[in-house]
C-alpha cells in the first residue's frame, strides 16, 4: 500500500534554512547540508529567519536553541503561530532536551543532541524533507489518506472500511502481515483519521535496540541509571503525549519488557528507568508484526496477556499475491516516483513487463515491487523498462523455486545488482550520498553502511566541535 502521485511536476530540489548565531556552527551545518545536494540559506537570529520565511517558505528549519533575543523555542512557536508550511529541527545540548521535547508539541520535527555527525544531520533533515513532501500530498486533491492507498481490490476496500470504523476510537491495534505489506502506513492512516491527528505520531522499531536500550527508548531514563546514562533522557511514551505510539515488530522485544508494557497499557502509566516517579501516559499504542502470535505464544516467546491487550482490534493485512490486481498500479505508481526523484527523461513499463510484474510471487510484497520498479528505472538507458532486464532480478519463492545462488553462469546475483545499482547512482548525482540514498528509497546511513562494504571512502563524518 503507499499513498497515490500527485499530478506531474517538475522536481526541485528541497530547500533549508539554518538559524544559528554561532557563525563557525552555522557554517559548517550549511556546508554539510549543501554537499548533500540541498538549497541551503543561512542566518544568525530568529527574527532574520522569520523575515526570511514571510518572503519564501522553506521546507526545512533547523534551527539552534540557545540563542540572543528571541531563542529557539519562542522561534518554534511564532512558526506555529504563523502557520508557515515548513518541517523544523531543533539543535540542542544535553542539559537542553526537555525544552526540545517541549518544541516538539510546538511543531518541531525532531531533535539533535550536540554533538552529532554529518550522518546523524543528513538522515534527519531527509526525514524531515520526506515528511513535508506527505504532508504536500495530504493537501493535495487526494481526499482522506486512508482513500489515498493505492488498490481496487476487495481487500483494499475491506481495509479502507477497517481504518474508518477504528480510527476514530482510543483503542490499541495490532497489525499483522508479512514484510513490505504497508503496516507502518496503515498505522499512520490510522492516526491521521483519529482525533489524536494533530499531536506526535512516533514509532520505535524494536528489533533494532537491545533490552537496556529498548526499555530506555520506551519510557526514558533518569541521570545514573545505567552506565552511560548522563543526562536525563525523555522516552517515546513521553514524546507521544496526547498522540499515537507505533511499536514496530513488537514480537522482537522480551519477556521481561512485554511484562512492564502490559502495564503501562492496563495502568497508563510509567516509570523512567532509574526513577521511581510515575508519568501519566495518554497515547494511543499501535503495533505491527510479521510472526504469527498464536504460534510465538505456544512457544513461550510473547505473553498472551499483552496479546490480548494489544489485539484489541486486529488487522490483517494480505500479502502482495492475494491482491494481485493492484499491482499495476502500484508498480505505475513507483515509476513515476522514480521519474520525479532522478530528474531525467521519464521510464514507461512496456505491456509484457507489467503482465511479469503481475504474474510474479512477490515474497518480499510492496517493498520488493518497488525496489525492482525503481532499480529497472535507475539502471536502464532506454525510455521503455522491459521485461527481460527485469526478469532476471525477480527473486524466487523459496518454497518452490531454486534460489538465487543457483543463477545460471553470466548471471549477475542479486549482491551484484545491488552493488552496481548503487555505484551508478551515486555517480549520477556526483557523490551527493542524501540524493542517491533518496533516489534509491533508501535511509543515507544505509547507503553509507553499502559505500563502505564496497571500499568506497567516505566523506568527513564529523562537524566540526562548533557542532
Amino acid at each position: 500500500m503507499t499513498h497515490q502521485p500527485l499530478p506531474s511536476q517538475p522536481s526541485r530540489p528541497v530547500r533549508l534554512l539554518v538559524v544559528d548565531d554561532h557563525t563557525r556552527s552555522r557554517e559548517s551545518v550549511a556546508l554539510v547540508l549543501r554537499h548533500a545536494g540541498y538549497e541551503v540559506d543561512a542566518c544568525g537570529s530568529a527574527a532574520h529567519a522569520l523575515a526570511l520565511l514571510r518572503e519564501d517558505v522553506r521546507d526545512v528549519v533547523i534551527t539552534d536553541l540557545q540563542m540572543p533575543g528571541m531563542d529557539g523555542l519562542e522561534f518554534i512557536r511564532e512558526i506555529e503561530r504563523l502557520d508557515f508550511a515548513c518541517e523544523v529541527l531543533m539543535i540542542t545540548a544535553h542539559a537542553s532536551i526537555a525544552t526540545a521535547v517541549e518544541a516538539m508539541r510546538h511543531g518541531a520535527f525532531d531533535y539533535l543532541e550536540k554533538p552529532f555527525d554529518a550522518e546523524r544531520l543528513e538522515q534527519a533533515v531527509a526525514n524531515a524533507a520526506e515528511r513535508k513532501r506527505l504532508a504536500e500530498i495530504g493537501r493535495g486533491d487526494h481526499g482522506d489518506r486512508e482513500d489515498s492507498m493505492i488498490g481496487e481490490g476487495a481487500a483494499m476496500r475491506s481495509l479502507r472500511q477497517q481504518i474508518a470504523q477504528i480510527s476514530p476510537t482510543d483503542e490499541t491495534v495490532l497489525i499483522c502481515g508479512e514484510s513490505g505489506t504497508g503496516k507502518e502506513l496503515v498505522a499512520r492512516a490510522i492516526h491521521a483519521a483519529s482525533q489524536r491527528s494533530e499531536q506526535e505520531f512516533v514509532s520505535l522499531n524494536c528489533p533494532v535496540l537491545s533490552e537496556q536500550l529498548t526499555e530506555s527508548e520506551l519510557f526514558g531514563h533518569r541521570r545514573g541509571a545505567f552506565t552511560g546514562a548522563d543526562t536525563d533522557r525523555v522516552g517515546r511514551f513521553e514524546l507521544a503525549q496526547g498522540g499515537t505510539l507505533l511499536l514496530d515488530e513488537i514480537t522482537e522485544i522480551n519477556l521481561h519488557l512485554q511484562a512492564k508494557l502490559l502495564r503501562v497499557l492496563q495502568e497508563r502509566t510509567f516509570e523512567p528507568v532509574g526513577s521511581s516517579e510515575s508519568v501519566k501516559a495518554d497515547v494511543r499504542v499501535l503495533a505491527t508484526t510479521n510472526r504469527n502470535l498464536p504460534e510465538e505464544i505456544t512457544a513461550g516467546r510473547f505473553r498472551e496477556d499483552l496479546y490480548y491487550r494489544l489485539a484489541v482490534v486486529p488487522i490483517e493485512l494480505p500479502p502482495l499475491r492475494q491482491r494481485r490486481e493492484d499491482i499495476p498500479r502500484l508498480a505505475e505508481y513507483f515509476v513515476q516516483c522514480a521519474n520525479g526523484r532522478l530528474g531525467r527523461a521519464p521510464r514507461v513499463l512496456e505491456p509484457v513487463a507489467m503482465e511479469l510484474l503481475a504474474g510474479h510471487d512477490w515474497p518480499g510484497n510492496i517493498r520488493e515491487l518497488q525496489n525492482v520498479v525503481t532499480r529497472a528505472c535507475i539502471l536502464s538507458e532506454e525510455a521503455t523498462l522491459f521485461a527481460d532486464k527485469i526478469r532476471p532480478w525477480l527473486t524466487p519463492r523459496a518454497s518452490h523455486e531454486s534460489p538465487v545462488a543457483e543463477l545460471p553462469a553470466g548471471e549477475m546475483s542479486l549482491a551484484q545488482m545491488e552493488r552496481q545499482m548503487i555505484l551508478s547512482t551515486l555517480r549520477r548525482f556526483d557523490g551527493h550520498r542524501s540524493r542517491t540514498a533518496k533516489a534509491l528509497g533508501i535511509g543515507v546511513r544505509t547507503l553509507s553502511s553499502k559505500l563502505r562494504s564496497y571500499g568506497v571512502a567516505p566523506r568527513e563524518k564529523e562537524l566540526q566541535e562548533a557542532c
